[in-house]
């Protein structure tokens, strides 16, 4: 039987300790389950066990990030009969070492990433690498401490460029919560007869084409693509996209999209190419479902863009 997981992710003193705490201190989520608890972090805040409704909480500190090990996990499945697992990560570790410790049969239910809106962006900045490993995963992100004055736009843009899936809260200083209803503002013309994109904003347009690919569909589009030769295209298709950066240089991955030409046999792979086409869409295994299928009207060499990359928040 699988231990489902509750991972509390976030930077220090970004409230994951008092989120916690509501949490199990709530009798709908805590009604005497066998839980482990595993504290990765000592904030300011510490938790008062004596609140929890239910109890049967054990609680374990995890000090060192090197410490957190498949054997010491195992260690504490054969140690207790646990129902489920609640992990209070650092932030400053990488989550790809739980990942790699995780015993057989403990599976992720939930994860949640509690953020502190004044300081969040000092960590994009000045940590982004660290910041987009905690923002790719949680299928609930938290600002907490937001006012009048946050820039609610620049905190959306922030997780949609690495999460396309989280549910986006923000809490008010006030106490109140307001859900994310941010519309993504584009840098094109939706309305034009032939959408033009600027070598910048190809990683923009790509974002919003794979979350919304319908929005699209019939409408014309002309930009610059780097031409990618790949077995995993349909006959006649080639992979029209670009080299994007989510954090840093170690993490610059090719995005594109599915491209019919009848040119396409022809075009140099790596080569840079003009782009006129008319989009569709279509369910194909490059995508694991939907995605934009563009009809070339035409398609011809070019040269590179000033700046190869392209980048997800403006």
């Amino acid at each position: 039987m699988a231990i489902p997981i509750y991972l509390f992710t976030g930077f220090l003193e970004s409230g994951k300790t008092t989120f916690l705490q509501e949490t199990l201190e709530d009798p709908d989520f805590c009604t005497g389950e066998k839980t482990l608890l595993l504290l990765c972090e000592e904030g300011e805040i510490e938790l008062e066990p004596k609140k929890f409704a239910g109890g049967n909480v054990t609680i374990v500190p995890v000090e060192n990030e090197q410490d957190l090990t498949r054997e010491f996990l195992e260690s504490q499945t054969k140690q207790r009969r646990i129902d489920r697992v609640i992990i209070e990560y650092n932030g400053m570790w990488n989550l790809q070492t739980l990942y790699d410790a995780l015993p057989k049969g403990w599976e992720f239910y939930q994860i949640l990433l509690t953020a502190d809106s004044t300081t969040f962006p000092s960590y994009m900045n000045n940590m982004r690498q660290l910041a987009v490993d905690k923002l790719q995963d949680p299928e609930v992100v938290i600002f907490n401490r937001c006012t009048d004055k946050t820039d609610r736009t620049y905190l959306h843009r922030a997780v949609r460029m690495v999460n396309r899936r989280a549910q986006i809260i923000y809490e008010y200083t006030d106490g109140s919560i307001r859900p994310d209803d941010i519309e993504d503002e584009l840098p094109f013309d939706l309305k034009a007869p032939v959408i033009e994109l600027r070598d910048e904003d190809f990683g923009i347009w790509y974002l919003d084409a794979m979350e919304n690919p319908d929005k699209y569909r019939g409408k014309h589009i002309h930009f610059k693509a780097y031409v990618c030769q790949t077995k995993r295209a349909p006959k006649g298709c080639f992979v029209a996209g670009r080299f994007g950066m989510t954090c840093c240089a170690e993490d610059i991955s090719f995005i594109g999209v599915l491209c019919e030409a009848d040119n396409a046999a022809q075009l140099r792979h790596r080569s840079w190419v003009d782009v006129t086409a008319e989009l569709d869409v279509k369910r194909h295994e490059i995508y694991g479902g939907e995605g934009p299928w563009l009809r070339a009207s035409q398609v011809t060499p070019t040269t590179p863009p000033q700046d190869e990359l392209v980048y997800f928040l403006r």
